[in-house]
């Protein structure tokens, strides 16, 4: 089973050197499910030739925010509602999260009250998981179509799910302490509040992603016509 990988944003050089970028992140994630992947830069106008091109599509985190003038934007947008109607899975992970629910008619903005970043706790319908986070942007308003599967007094729409055609999350479970260290250290400063990035960086190492990365493991198995 292929899954093809829409990668929507970069981490800053002075990370990605040691740390890699989002696609071999999420291969870590997924690693032992039996998943094939591609990748496809989509914020460089790297688009697949179809929806059917893998059995299923990831779309990354990102910089940007979903409700910005980006190239890009559009057609993703075109292609998360081309993939629905095609029934072929879609999952998304914080922009990824946000881009989705933006363009099946939810609204996305830049939430009022402040960031998340670093470990988190979230109440999922199958439970309570902690995953690391990183953002401010957030879905306020859920397509119709979405029923929401994970939330904390933060960020009340946390996961959505989207029956039998899309999964997303808000939070980072493809993010290794690393990664958050490397945000602390090189997009934090100046940017978020000193407060919350001291309290990321006490929460290292409380993570644990797994359960996450088991739903969406599940959820492509499950959803995906295996193409050949």
């Amino acid at each position: 089973m292929q899954i093809g990988i829409l990668e929507c944003g970069r981490l800053p050089d002075e990370m990605s050197a040691t740390l890699g970028q989002y696609p071999p992140m999420f291969e870590r994630l997924l690693a032992g499910h039996g998943f094939r992947f591609r990748s496809w830069h989509v914020e460089g106008m790297d688009f697949p030739d179809s929806v059917t091109a893998a059995d299923g599509w990831l779309i990354t985190g990102s910089r940007h925010g979903a409700y910005e003038d980006h190239a890009f934007i559009p057609p993703l947008e075109a292609f998360i509602r081309d993939a629905f109607a095609a029934h072929v899975p879609v999952v998304g992970i914080c922009f990824g999260h946000q881009i989705m629910a933006q363009a099946l008619g939810g609204r996305v903005e830049k939430f009022a009250g402040g960031w998340a970043v670093g470990a988190q706790d979230y109440d999922f319908d199958t439970g309570p998981i902690r995953l690391n986070a990183w953002h401010q942007d957030q879905v306020v308003t859920p397509p119709e179509t979405a029923q929401t599967v994970a939330r904390n007094a933060f960020c009340a729409h946390a996961g959505l799910l989207y029956p039998g055609q899309g999964f997303s999350v808000q939070a980072h479970p493809e993010f290794p302490d690393s990664v958050v260290q490397g945000l602390i250290d090189h997009r934090g400063p100046g940017i978020v509040p000193d407060p919350l990035l001291k309290a990321a960086q006490s929460g290292l190492g409380r993570a644990d992603s797994q359960p996450v990365a088991q739903r969406i493991a599940s959820f492509f198995r499950h959803n995906a016509q295996v193409r050949a």
